[in-house]
């Protein structure tokens, strides 16, 4: 299910309205859930290729001589050896190592721009402003400036050599180039979910709705289209990628939601929460930990659903969605360590949960 309450609406609510989408709320931003049926867009992104609208992010640029040094010094990841038309995924710790934000960062010539969540965007422009303090550094919100689409599926890298004349099989992930789709700028981001390339669109926000409409009618003629988030939760479920504010956020520090591999330099130096992180990577486990289920029967868990062995709870759900081909629920949670080896099976109030590898 989608988290409760709404802070942004998508520039293109009114063209999914048109296209009689039904909407919902995902990261607290309207968006839609289905365009007409959601295991027949799953079944888009897994075999031809699939739309979706990604307008629930923030945008910050940073300019200034030191904003590679700031950067570096409070996220997980190595930003200070990023190149040019790179990007890296990072997280924004608190001094408790707790997680307060996913952040990619992408270097140009002239900025740092970071991409996070419009859900978080104005506490997360208080945490990184105050750690500018002698550095020469000018953050910009460029929230309302940008907007982002994204193909993704099996022929998602014909579409986009097609419409914007880029080769992204031969991009490195997470790597950008500026280019053209049609009359329309934008920059264009490889990025391979379940390991196929795929692409991001950033474009103005006045330009998406052009940018959807051309996006659409090559997706149709591939024998694809537009994807809800009902279908792409279950997508990004079985491809065990989790979502922030989801599966990980504020209660969890990296170790326990699987991140420390991803998301953390262990050569890069100081930043802020490192301590911890050194610490419990020295420790070598942790007493909670991220795992993917799959659920028994016809039913899809709610958050927070309790998980038991033996009567005795040792873990909740976190996101639980329906998958297709094969028609299945599936999930993640927080289990206590004895239960998170994988074959494990959990009760919960509808049924059995098995931990998956």
């Amino acid at each position: 299910m989608a988290t409760p309450a709404t802070s942004l609406n998508t520039p293109l609510a009114a063209m999914h309205l048109a296209a009689s989408a039904k909407m919902g709320v995902w990261f607290r931003c309207a968006l839609p859930d289905y365009f007409s049926d959601p295991a027949a867009e799953y079944r888009s992104a897994r075999d031809t290729v699939a739309l979706i609208d990604k307008n629930y992010r923030a945008y910050l640029s940073f300019t200034g001589p030191d904003r590679v040094r700031y950067l570096n010094a409070v996220l997980t990841n190595n930003i200070k050896d990023l190149p040019a038309g790179h990007g890296i995924v990072s997280l924004l710790l608190n001094p408790q190592g707790h997680i307060l934000a996913e952040i990619e960062t992408y270097a140009f010539a002239d900025r740092l721009f970071c991409v996070s969540y419009a859900m978080i965007r104005e506490r997360l422009i208080e945490w990184l402003d105050k750690y500018i303090i002698m550095d020469d550094v000018t953050l910009t919100d460029e929230t309302a400036r940008y907007g982002t689409l994204a193909l993704e599926g099996p022929k998602a890298a014909a579409v986009v050599k097609e419409v914007a004349g880029a080769d992204i099989t031969k991009y490195e992930e997470l790597s950008s180039r500026g280019g053209n789709v049609g009359s329309i700028p934008c920059f264009i981001v490889k990025r391979s979910p379940g390991g196929v390339p795929g692409a991001e669109f950033l474009a103005e926000s006045e330009k998406l709705p052009e940018l959807w409409q051309v996006l659409s009618d090559a997706a149709r003629w591939h024998e694809g289209g537009p994807m809800g988030y009902a279908a792409l939760s279950g997508t990004r479920l079985a491809q065990g990628v989790p979502w922030f504010g989801y599966d990980f956020g504020e209660k969890q520090i990296p170790h326990e939601a699987g991140l420390q591999d991803s998301h953390i330099s262990y050569t890069k130096g100081c930043y802020t929460g490192q301590e911890i992180i050194e610490r419990v990577r020295s420790r070598g486990q942790v007493n909670r930990q991220r795992v993917r289920l799959a659920f028994s029967g016809d039913v899809v868990p709610e958050p927070e659903a309790p998980l038991t062995i033996d009567s005795k709870e040792v873990g909740h759900v976190t996101r639980a969605a329906r998958a297709w081909d094969p028609a299945r629920i599936l999930g993640m949670a927080y289990v206590r360590k004895e239960a998170a080896a994988p074959e494990t099976v959990l009760q919960w109030a509808s049924g059995t949960a098995t931990v998956l590898k």
